[in-house]
């Protein structure tokens, strides 16, 4: 089994800078401008912002798993290597097999959230592509399906160019961010922002009723500080730089969300917040003016677009480092003969994203939310542990600070976040696991590996030097 180091045609191009780029422009997207309405709502007023917080806790607690992972095992696919190194002593290839199974699903419904995203908000613009409501009609979904074209399209080339055309959409992610908050604060009202209804804090209150349903939004907000990660064999000295991205990109992305969120509520009524479809630019609206909000809504449209950049990027290696271990169809290996990227896992990752982008935003994070926690998040979280144990001389550039409170905040927060979800959406993600394990034991039969041939421990990051770490 090759190592990082061994994996031809992958080039490490992304630095410090990019790489945290990518990972903000992932996480921020146009999925706040969408959520803010819907927390305030659950939480039924502008105690809304306690839920960033809280998702940021969650957030950094597993980024610091995701910190370590990649630190120590720092190739294409993140989780995938991840629960392959650990899981393979005792269950052989089994989990990573439902990690590429889970993946390929649920990455490209994270970017379908935000082609969701993208036309309502261009229907503020462009009114034929939202009904009277302000969600997405037929022809909005035609839109969303070519604009999901066009994204596939432009990551059809080499790593280098990407991560360039990366690093200046996250300049237009910060642009709009930030006109949105100073337009906030231009007109800002502190008795909106922090008066709270009497008994909003009690046991049975509005706050802690809401709060599951709103922490499940806030870490869908939250998603995306692990992108660098899957680019783990693409990263220039991914020992340092995986670390610091994840982190910064946590820490910088609630600061924009507190900022965000306290300022809509400083210049509109949460009542009014609460039923808005497109929040941002009515707040610039309410502040500036329908011009500004229109030039605003045109930055958070290209935000949007930008966030469907970035997740396809690194999610289209997933499936690429399983087909190299030849545990996924053998296609997904194929890299293009001059950019030296992934072809397959691309495509059919963008094919899945236009289908997600016909159903609800709700819908589509429940979903979402339910198969990570089972597969990527509580897998994860075990496999830090058992890769201390069976692997203790593996080299850790970066190891979790306060080991092991972290993790178990982020089991915890994780479990609560699951069964926040609709009772749907944990019935799919249960019935798409049983199916993955069915459709493992028959690639086993036929493979003959685990538990139809002997078991195959590679320990590839232990016995070979990681480049770069």
């Amino acid at each position: 089994m090759a190592s990082d180091t061994q994996q031809v045609g992958l080039e490490r191009k992304i630095g410090p800078w990019q790489a945290t780029a990518i990972n903000m422009t992932q996480m921020c997207g146009v999925g706040p401008f969408l959520t803010i309405p819907i927390m305030v709502a659950d939480v039924g007023g502008p105690q809304a912002v306690f839920g960033w917080v809280i998702g940021a806790i969650i957030a950094l607690a597993d980024g610091l798993i995701w910190a370590e992972l990649g630190a120590s095992l720092p190739g294409a696919g993140g989780t995938y290597i991840y629960l392959r190194e650990a899981f393979q002593y005792r269950t052989g290839r089994l989990m990573p097999f439902l990690f590429v199974w889970t993946a390929i699903l649920y990455i490209p419904l994270i970017m379908s959230t935000g082609v969701i995203g993208l036309v309502q908000y261009l229907g503020a613009l462009w009114p034929a592509v939202v009904d009277s409501s302000g969600n997405v009609n037929t022809f909005g979904h035609i839109v969303g399906i070519v604009i999901t074209a066009v994204v596939v399209a432009m990551l059809y080339r080499k790593i280098g160019d990407t991560t360039r055309i990366t690093t200046v959409f996250f300049g237009v992610m910060l642009v709009s961010m930030f006109a949105v908050i100073i337009a906030a604060y231009s007109h800002f009202n502190g008795a909106m922002a922090f008066t709270y209804a009497p008994g909003t804090f009690a046991a049975g209150g509005p706050f802690f009723m809401g709060l599951g349903a709103g922490l499940v939004l806030s870490v869908y907000d939250y998603l995306g500080y692990n992108t660098s990660a899957y680019l783990g064999g693409e990263v220039r000295e991914p020992g340092k730089t995986l670390p610091r991205s994840i982190i910064l990109s946590i820490v910088g992305i609630m600061c924009l969300y507190l900022l965000l969120q306290v300022g809509i509520l400083g210049v509109l009524p949460w009542q009014d917040v609460a039923k808005s479809t497109s929040v941002a630019t009515l707040a610039v609206s309410t502040a500036w003016g329908s011009t500004a909000a229109d030039i605003v809504t045109v930055l958070i449209v290209v935000t949007a677009f930008a966030s469907v950049f970035a997740g396809l990027l690194a999610g289209s290696r997933v499936p690429y480092e399983g087909a190299r271990d030849k545990l996924f169809l053998p296609q997904f290996a194929k890299l293009h003969p001059k950019g030296h990227f992934p072809t397959v896992g691309l495509l059919v990752m963008g094919v899945i994203t236009a289908v997600g982008s016909l159903f609800t935003l709700t819908t589509v994070i429940n979903m979402l939310t339910t198969v990570i926690v089972l597969v990527q998040a509580l897998a994860q979280a075990a496999a830090l542990v058992v890769l201390r144990r069976r692997q203790p001389n593996l080299n850790r550039p970066y190891k979790m600070w306060l080991f092991p409170v972290p993790l178990i905040i982020a089991v915890v927060g994780w479990i609560y976040l699951y069964f926040s979800t609709d009772w749907l959406s944990i019935g799919l993600s249960v019935a798409w696991v049983v199916v993955g394990v069915v459709a493992f034991l028959i690639w086993a039969r036929v493979e003959r590996i685990w538990p139809f041939g002997p078991k195959e421990i590679t320990e590839a990051y232990l016995t070979t030097s990681t480049s770069g770490a």
